[in-house]
């Protein structure tokens, strides 16, 4: 039970950074980025998301559409599809990674400076990939909180609101970010020393089979 704390640490990153990138991929495709009620009709309300709009009504339900033109979008949310994107191949990269690496993993077996290589490497990976994802939602956020206190704009006029999807990136993000600490923590903790008297060629010596058990195998 000497790595147990090592162990438990790095499986507890790579969860983390699995369940980050996980949820950032729904982020990235939930319609939910902003929101917006409208007062005089209050059985109707529509969403806004990176990839589509939808209006959701009691009696039809939820009708999306997709944007017909990707430059004719905000600056924000243009930038948010390739952060997202970005932050998915970093996190795939990082779990890929940080899974060779674990001491339970039989990649790289034998060769403990590679693996706590790996280990870092996935760790900067998920980490990178959790600031990927927060960028976006956070500037998505930032501009919804101007608009709304946009004095310039007449006080009838509906206000985007933050939508579910911001919420969950946020989350995303930081399990990410999260996940890719623990992992890069975890290399650097140094291993348990090996009990005295403990011989590593012995610790595998029962696994072969004695030569005259083998010779006699032969013989019969």
């Amino acid at each position: 039970m000497a790595f147990a704390p090592r162990t438990a640490a790095q499986v507890a990153g790579v969860s983390s950074s699995l369940l980050g990138w996980v949820l950032a991929c729904l982020t990235n495709y939930l319609p939910q980025w902003k929101s917006l009620n409208l007062e005089l009709n209050e059985m109707e309300s529509w969403t806004l998301g990176l990839w589509q709009a939808c209006v959701v009504q009691e009696e039809v339900g939820m009708q999306c559409k997709d944007f017909d033109s990707f430059l004719a979008l905000p600056v924000e949310l243009r930038v948010s599809r390739a952060l997202m994107f970005l932050s998915h191949g970093l996190g795939l990269l990082g779990l890929l990674a940080s899974g060779c690496g674990l001491d339970c993993s039989r990649v790289g077996e034998g060769r403990r400076g590679r693996k706590r290589r790996l280990l870092v490497l996935g760790g900067a990976l998920s980490g990178a990939a959790g600031a990927a994802a927060l960028v976006p939602v956070s500037w998505v956020a930032h501009v919804t909180v101007q608009e709304f206190w946009d004095d310039t704009v007449p006080e009838v006029v509906p206000r985007w609101d933050f939508g579910e999807a911001l919420f969950l990136g946020w989350f995303a993000g930081f399990s990410l970010l999260l996940g890719g600490c623990l992992v890069t923590g975890a290399a650097c903790w140094p291993r348990a020393p090996r009990a005295a008297g403990q011989d590593p060629a012995a610790e595998t010596q029962h696994l072969r089979p004695p030569l005259e058990m083998k010779n006699t195998r032969l013989a019969v």
